[in-house]
């Protein structure tokens, strides 16, 4: 069990699962630097949780409602918490669209078991929505899920404490990243460039 000032931010996971480097800027050196993804994704957040409370028949939904887990060490906000005859359905609003990669199904994994700490339920399942294709994906928090969700919270307060920030290392991804320049400074971008690597990057996707 952590104390209250052992929280960490649960959107770190998001950024961990990413780039331990990008979580290590952000979360150690409080580094931050805005692009159009960032932007539009803090709009589209602010939007879920502006609307505050409301009831339909057979649902109650809560906007921005606070999170934490002192179980495993963390602290947050739920975009959207919906409450079908009392069983909580956490959703998640992404500016993108469905991704490969698994940190957005963590995220929203550890904000159900922050829920679950909170109100001694169980909760099977949630829902990403993407702003792109604006469609819900529904998410179950099956064993593995619910495991790399306690994974990333071990590896996140072992980086906190030991307060180093890896080293680079550059990848196809790191075109969408906000803090590229923070991250590797000067050095040379061109499209021809940064298209090789992305088309290497997907020929590996594919071969695994």
């Amino acid at each position: 069990m952590y104390a209250e000032d052992q929280l960490l931010p649960l959107s770190g996971l998001q950024h961990l699962e990413f780039c331990e480097r990008q979580w290590a800027l952000i979360h150690i050196e409080q580094q931050w630097a805005e692009n159009r993804l960032t932007a539009e994704g803090r709009l589209l957040h602010e939007t879920a949780h502006a609307a505050g409370a409301e009831s339909r028949p057979g649902v109650t939904i809560c906007r921005g409602l606070s999170l934490r887990s002192l179980r495993l060490g963390l602290v947050g906000q739920a975009d959207v918490v919906e409450f079908h005859a009392k069983q909580p359905f956490p959703v998640e609003y992404k500016r993108g669209k469905p991704k490969s990669a698994n940190c957005d199904r963590i995220q929203l994994c550890a904000q159900a078991l922050c829920l679950e700490e909170m109100l001694g339920c169980a909760i099977p399942g949630g829902a990403l929505f993407y702003g792109v294709t604006r469609r819900r994906l529904d998410v179950g928090f099956d064993t593995p899920l619910r495991a790399d969700v306690e994974r990333m919270a071990v590896r996140m307060h072992d980086l906190y404490e030991a307060g180093k920030t890896p080293m680079a290392k550059e990848e196809p991804k790191c075109g969408n990243c906000s803090l590229l320049e923070i991250c590797m400074p000067g050095k040379d971008r061109s499209v021809s460039r940064y298209l090789r690597a992305s088309i290497k990057g997907a020929l590996e996707e594919t071969t695994e």
